[in-house]
């Protein structure tokens, strides 16, 4: 639950609380640094800070660092991370967990880099591709980086536990499916069968990432960045699908309609959103092919919307007896997931 200012005002203004109790869980609330990510001057700071530090070693890359060779691009790196990881313990000692998380992920970040760098050193780099390429372009022996960052990745989260460390597991995670798709094409463009590979994988990031939500129901959100690369491979395989049948048009319009429920369910934005442009687009679709010269297409929408909008309406009526009843029913750990929400 979000606690605004606005709701502790509301709640003096009902007696709930006082004026003096109301400053007082303020002054405590800001002054707690253990508090999670929101958007404030400060946590912009940390965010714009990490990722600026995460992008020079990542996205930002030159080519000035291959005059160092392999060897200096390890010992960098290595430097890099001990670094990072003083950072994020020293952080995590005075109860900083916003820099601790930033500095722990910074350190992932790394990984790719020094393992491009071992490659190079033993020798074993199969051809003229140069780190910075690593997130431009997909390539079959980007695959070591990737294992060794989804392995440093499962240590540090294991250790420190912090949401954020989440993202360049999630990241890697959606390269890995693209560059398993060259691979196993043997470096061919085969455009098919990354559209099925992308939207295959990304239903197994999805499953993944309700496995974590479960797990961690009592806990951080470890789900979230995993949620938001699982929906955008599976979502983007999806809709590149090529099919000339009007009922193949119309599933993928269910199934847009089934990710809005589930986000609405899960409290997950990121099914909303992308079932929303999903519909939007089908819906698209009709106007502008099938009823393209049909009068009432756009008078039935409106009723539609309207109907939608009196079902929500009739919701917000009963929305507390249908959730107990659904609720009732379901299995322990899915029923506190969703009580957590």
């Amino acid at each position: 639950m979000n606690l605004s200012k606005k709701n502790l005002e509301d709640a003096v203004k009902e007696n709930i609380l006082s004026r003096e109790q109301s400053e007082q869980l303020i002054a405590f609330i800001n002054n707690q640094p253990n508090t999670g990510p929101k958007f404030d001057f400060t946590h912009v700071l940390y965010y714009v800070g990490g990722l600026i530090a995460i992008g020079a070693m990542t996205l930002f890359m030159n080519l000035g660092w291959e005059s160092f060779g392999g060897v200096g691009i390890v010992f960098i790196s290595l430097f890099y991370a001990v670094i990072g990881l003083k950072l994020t313990n020293t952080f995590q000692a005075k109860g900083y967990a916003i820099p601790a998380g930033i500095c722990g992920t910074f350190v992932i970040a790394l990984t790719p880099l020094a393992v491009y760098g071992l490659q190079h050193a033993l020798g074993i780099w199969p051809d003229d591709t140069v780190y910075r390429d690593y997130h431009r372009y997909i390539k079959w022996h980007w695959l070591y980086m990737e294992l060794g960052t989804l392995a440093v990745g499962a240590i540090l989260v294991w250790k420190y536990k912090y949401p954020f460390l989440m993202m360049p597991i999630a990241v890697t995670l959606w390269y890995l499916t693209m560059d398993l798709t060259s691979m196993i094409s043997g470096g061919d463009f085969d455009w098919t069968l990354r559209k099925l590979v992308s939207m295959y994988s990304g239903l197994l990031m999805i499953a993944l990432a309700f496995w974590i939500d479960i797990r961690s129901r009592n806990k951080a959100d470890y789900a979230f960045w995993i949620y938001l690369f699982g929906v955008i491979a599976f979502w983007g395989g999806m809709s590149l699908q090529h099919s000339d049948s009007e009922l193949s048009k119309f599933i993928y319009f269910t199934i847009n309609l089934f990710m809005i429920a589930v986000g609405v369910l899960l409290v997950r934005r990121v099914f909303v959103i992308f079932g929303a442009l999903g519909c939007t687009g089908y819906i698209g679709y009709l106007a502008a092919d099938i009823f393209k010269d049909s009068w009432l297409f756009p008078i039935t929408l409106t009723v539609l919307g309207l109907l939608i909008i009196y079902l929500g309406i009739l919701w917000q009526k009963h929305e507390q007896n249908i959730t107990i009843k659904a609720r009732n029913i379901l299995p322990t750990p899915l029923r506190e997931l969703l009580d957590s929400k």
